[in-house]
């Protein structure tokens, strides 16, 4: 048993959120207008901003999910912009404005031309949510209350091929005690809402992209502890199926290796996870009736 490192009926002196905004252009969102996106953007950097403005020692980070690669957008890994006040404008507000926003232009540009968009890559991006959250809790003052949580904005449909991937993060983020809430632009999405009830997060298909701003102040702003108090999205009945590993497809029933727990939607003789042999057992003997005694 592992201390908690931070009582969750009790205020957090700063709250560190990980916002991973999937820019993948196959979005159906943004096939069928592009400008949108800018849109979603203003929104998602609105709303850290009102994350950093709720207190000063809150922190922040964003990673640009694509389909070829994830990379962060802020803060910059290199060395931070120079900003000047614009219009009155808080300096760090800007630099997180402007940082994002540059970054994710080269982020966007740095995609292969040559290729076809693919699958977002949402698991990656939630691995590196997860090392940048540890890194930060190490680096954190001794003493300091930090909470943390990671938050996707994503409009792509769900995928059962990073399953495996899906399942270590929501369990690794469980063990953290990271939340991991999740903003639906487009469809439901089965898996990551297991990893919102596995975690502890809240999962909202938004209804409407124009009020994007709207619904993540009321429900993602809040913190874990702040949650409790307020009237928020329940979170409904959650698919718990599972993906087969070999055709990456939700499975009500199927067949699971006694083993590795690879579940496959056929019988094999051979697991193709762990390669354990299973040895198949002859047809049961039939056992010969009683025959009844005579009276």
């Amino acid at each position: 048993m592992t201390d908690k490192l931070v009582d969750d009926d009790a205020p957090s002196d700063s709250s560190l959120l990980v916002i991973i905004v999937d820019t993948n252009p196959n979005q159906r969102y943004i096939t069928e207008d592009p400008k949108v996106l800018t849109g979603c953007l203003d929104a998602v950097i609105a709303f850290a901003n009102s994350h950093l403005m709720q207190k000063s020692r809150n922190l922040l980070a964003v990673i640009g999910c694509h389909f070829h690669k994830s990379e962060y957008l802020y803060p910059s890994p290199g060395k931070p912009l120079d900003v000047r006040q614009i219009d009155g404008q808080y300096e760090l507000f800007t630099l997180v404005e402007k940082t994002i926003k540059m970054r994710l232009v080269n982020l966007i540009k740095s995609q292969p031309q040559e290729e076809k968009p693919g699958e977002s890559l949402l698991a990656g991006a939630l691995a590196m949510a997860l090392c940048f959250i540890a890194r930060m809790r190490r680096e954190a003052t001794p003493g300091l209350r930090m909470s943390s949580r990671i938050l996707i904005v994503t409009g792509s449909a769900d995928t059962a091929a990073q399953y495996i991937n899906y399942m270590n993060v929501f369990f690794t983020a469980q063990k953290q005690q990271v939340l991991i809430d999740v903003c639906s632009l487009d469809k439901h999405l089965s898996l990551l809402q297991q990893g919102c009830d596995i975690t502890g997060g809240l999962y909202l298909k938004v209804p409407s992209l124009e009020g994007l701003l709207q619904y993540l102040l009321w429900v993602f702003l809040p913190e874990a502890s702040e949650r409790k108090e307020l009237v928020l999205p329940g979170r409904g009945r959650v698919d718990y199926r599972a993906a087969c590993f070999c055709h990456r497809e939700l499975l009500t029933i199927g067949y699971v290796c006694s083993v590795c727990l690879s579940v496959f939607c056929k019988f094999s003789p051979i697991c193709t996870t762990c390669h354990t042999v299973f040895k198949i057992g002859g047809p049961l003997p039939i056992k010969p009736k009683k025959k009844k005694m005579k009276v």
